[in-house]
């Protein structure tokens, strides 16, 4: 199956960033995708964390989620949709706090899984400072779907989101094929840990990894680390890009990972 990572440099515009996101599922899909992944906050990263707010969808309705729909109709795609915000209560109530949602389409244009953002990013090293609970509401549940590849196969796709890749029991837990981390990580925890942590997901799995990410300088000043990849069950780097908009393509092989799997049999050994 191959898959694609799309990496991004979203402004505060949702216009443009919904045209740059267009213009990368196009490419993927001529390149002979299946899967795409857009990176988190695809659609705005802006000037301040509320921006988001004015932006909320009721689930299921507003054009973010009718984008991400016909896209994946018009281009046979499976999209995961980076994240959208989705409103935490009715219509007409006042907007305070956002889900940071992760929206999967399958080729006919109908969304098949929804995942809320469960850990929230805080971090302060004196320069920089970001508290994701100011704006988000956690999710609780983790959340796989089932996607059946054009050879025959169907991949078990474990979702997450960004910080959630520093919890591997989410991971474990959810007994996936291929685990997808749309993200936009800060160029400093980024240049520390990202490729560590993506690779160590994938190994401890033994599983596929496949991380799109907000990857340069943004409008906001904001500079994300990018290097969006694809990882294999051994935790080898397949493909990636550093930095600015791109495409990261792969093929994914059901039978080396169930090669592997057999090989190492570590996902049978736990012991809790």
């Amino acid at each position: 199956m191959k898959v694609a990572a799309l990496q991004m440099v979203s402004s505060a515009d949702i216009r443009t960033n919904l045209y740059t996101a267009r213009g990368l599922l196009e490419q993927a899909a001529q390149q002979g995708a299946e899967l795409a992944v857009l990176p988190e906050y695809f659609c705005m990263l802006g000037f301040k964390d509320t921006d988001k707010l004015q932006f909320a969808e009721q689930p299921g309705q507003g054009p973010l989620q009718d984008f991400l729909g016909r896209c994946a109709h018009e281009l046979g795609l499976w999209i995961v949709g980076g994240t959208v915000p989705l409103a935490t209560g009715a219509a007409e109530a006042p907007v305070k706090q956002v889900f940071n949602s992760t929206l999967v389409y399958g080729p006919t244009g109908q969304c098949t899984a929804r995942y809320d953002k469960m850990h929230l990013f805080r971090f302060d090293n004196g320069r920089e400072s970001y508290d994701e609970s100011r704006v988000l509401q956690p999710g609780r549940q983790p959340v796989t779907f089932d996607l059946p590849s054009r050879d025959g196969s169907t991949w078990r796709i474990g979702l997450s989101i960004c910080y959630d890749l520093r919890f591997p029991e989410l991971y474990r837990a959810l007994k996936a094929d291929l685990l997808l981390v749309p993200s936009a990580f800060t160029f400093t925890t980024g240049q520390a840990h990202w490729e560590i942590l993506l690779r160590a997901r994938a190994i401890e799995n033994l599983a596929y990894v496949l991380a799109s990410a907000q990857g340069g300088t943004h409008e906001n000043k904001r500079r994300t680390w990018g290097h969006s990849m694809v990882v294999d069950p051994w935790g080898q780097i397949l493909a990636q890009q550093a930095e600015g908009p791109g495409v990261v393509m792969a093929e994914l092989l059901k039978a080396r990972l169930e090669a592997e799997r057999l090989r190492l049999p570590a996902l049978n050994h736990g012991v809790l």
